[in-house]
C-alpha cells in the first residue's frame, strides 16, 4: 500500500527545486555595523579599498654610466656580429661598485655550436647524428638581447556572506563587538611573489537563521518518489505481472512498486543545505588573494629566431631592483627597454590602484645570448640557432630526419 502523499507539518515539498545549497535571499540577512555593501549579482560582497602603503621617494636611475663600467663594446649586443665575448653584471639587489668582478657571456665557437647541435639531436628519437657531425659550419653570428621583467606582488581583500550548518556552538555575533574593517585584520603574508588565496571568518559577524532551503524542517520530500517511499516497478511497469504471463512479477513480488533507491524508501531526504540541523550559521568570510602580476618585454631580435623561444630562454641577470615601489628605468642605451619599463609600471599601477594593495615590486634586466649558425651539408646551405645561457637549439630544417612525427622545437 502506497504511503499517504499528503503534506505534513515536518516535511516540505521541494520536488521541483534543486537540492544543492543555494545562497539565502538578501532580505534574510541584516546589515552589520561598519560594513559598506556592494551588490553583485544575487550575493552581497563587501569591498574595502586598500589603505595607503608607505613608499620610497620618487627617484630616477641613470644606467648609461653604469653600463659603461659593466659592458665591453658599449650596448649589449644590439647589432648582429661575429661571436665576441661580452662582459655583463651578475644578479644583484643594488648597483655594485665599479670595481666588482663580472662574468662574461660564454663565447660560441664552432666546437661549442656543434656540441650544442649534437646534444639537441641526441634528445630526438628520430634525428640522425651523422649530419650534425659532418656538416660544415660557415659562419657564426651573435646578438645579445635584453629581456625586461616586472613583477608586482599585490594583496586584494573582499568579503562575502557564507553559511554552514549550525550545531549549537557559541555564536560570535554583533553582541560581542563591532566587526573590524577588512584591512585592519592581521594575517600572515605568504613569501613575496608566491601566489595564494586564503579565507577567514570575520570576528563578530555571525548570525543564526532558520535554514532557507527546508524552512527549518531539516528534511524534504524525495523528488524521486514524491514522498511515497516507493516507485513504479520498472520490470512490470506497475502491472504486477509481466505481459503474457500469469505469474506475478518477481522484481516487485506482485505489488507493482519497488522501494525508491533515491531515499532508500524513507520518502524524504535530509536537507543538503543544513545537513538536518534545521538552522544555519551565517557569517562574513574574508577572502584574501595574493597575486603576482607579470610584465615581460624582449628587445627586438635582428636574427630570424621565433620570439616565443626567446621569451622563455634563460638569461644572465644584468641587474635586479626590488622594493615596495620601483621606478622606470631611464637613459638606458636601448630606448625600447626604457619605454617597456615605463609601460609595465604604468600598466600595473593602473590595474591595481583601485582594487589591491601593492606589497612588493621587482624588476630585472637579463641578457639573452642568441647565435645564428649558418652551415653547409650535402650541397645545401641552412641555419640553426643557439639561444639562452643553457644553449638551447632551434633547427629550422634538420637534414637527417627519419619520420615526421617529432616536433623540432
Amino acid at each position: 500500500m502506497d504511503r499517504d502523499l499528503r503534506d505534513d507539518d515536518s516535511v516540505v515539498d521541494l520536488s521541483f527545486e534543486a537540492e544543492s545549497p543555494l545562497a539565502p535571499p538578501a532580505e534574510l540577512l541584516e546589515t552589520l555595523p561598519s560594513c559598506d555593501w556592494v551588490l553583485q549579482g544575487d550575493r552581497h560582497q563587501i569591498f574595502f579599498p586598500p589603505s595607503e602603503t608607505p613608499g620610497r621617494p620618487q627617484e630616477q636611475r641613470c644606467w648609461s654610466s653604469f653600463l659603461e663600467h659593466r659592458l665591453t663594446g658599449g650596448l649589449p649586443g644590439h647589432h648582429c656580429q661575429k661571436t665576441v665575448p661580452l662582459s655583463h653584471q651578475q644578479s644583484i639587489h643594488t648597483v655594485p661598485d665599479a670595481g666588482d668582478t663580472l662574468p662574461r657571456v660564454p663565447v660560441v665557437t664552432e666546437e661549442v655550436a656543434r656540441e650544442a647541435l649534437l646534444s639537441f639531436v641526441d634528445s630526438k628519437c628520430c634525428y640522425g647524428s651523422a649530419a650534425a657531425g659532418d656538416l660544415i659550419i660557415l659562419e657564426l653570428k651573435q646578438q645579445n638581447l635584453c629581456r625586461y621583467r616586472l613583477e608586482t606582488f599585490s594583496e586584494s581583500r573582499i568579503s562575502e556572506w557564507t553559511f554552514q550548518p549550525f550545531t549549537n556552538h557559541s555564536v560570535d555575533g554583533p553582541q560581542r563587538g563591532t566587526s573590524p574593517r577588512l584591512w585592519d585584520i592581521k594575517v600572515q603574508v605568504p613569501p613575496m611573489f608566491q601566489e595564494d588565496t586564503r579565507r577567514f571568518q570575520v570576528p563578530h559577524s555571525s548570525l543564526v537563521k532558520e535554514c532557507h532551503k527546508c524552512h527549518g524542517r531539516g528534511r524534504y520530500k524525495c523528488s524521486g518518489c514524491h514522498g511515497a517511499g516507493t516507485v513504479r516497478c520498472s520490470s512490470c511497469s506497475g502491472a504486477k505481472r509481466k505481459a503474457k504471463s500469469a505469474r506475478r512479477c518477481q522484481m516487485c513480488s506482485g505489488s507493482g512498486r519497488r522501494r525508491c533507491s533515491t531515499c532508500s524508501g524513507r520518502g524524504n531526504k535530509t536537507c543538503a543545505t543544513c545537513k538536518g540541523e534545521k538552522k544555519l550559521l551565517h557569517f562574513v568570510q574574508l577572502v584574501i588573494a595574493w597575486k603576482n602580476s607579470l610584465f615581460e618585454f624582449v628587445s627586438e631580435p635582428q636574427l630570424d629566431c621565433p620570439g616565443e623561444l626567446l621569451a622563455k630562454a634563460r638569461g644572465e641577470t644584468l641587474f635586479k631592483d626590488e622594493n615596495t615601489t620601483v621606478y622606470p628605468i631611464v637613459d638606458f642605451p636601448l630606448r625600447e627597454i626604457s619605454l617597456a619599463s615605463r609601460r609595465g609600471i604604468s600598466e600595473h599601477s593602473a590595474a591595481l590602484a583601485s582594487r589591491a594593495r601593492v606589497l612588493q615590486q621587482r624588476q630585472t634586466l637579463e641578457l639573452i645570448p642568441l647565435t645564428e649558425v649558418r652551415y653547409w651539408y650535402q650541397g645545401k646551405t641552412d641555419v640553426y640557432y643557439i639561444y639562452g645561457t643553457d644553449q638551447q637549439v632551434y633547427v629550422v630544417d634538420y637534414p637527417e630526419r627519419y619520420c615526421c612525427g617529432c616536433t623540432i622545437l
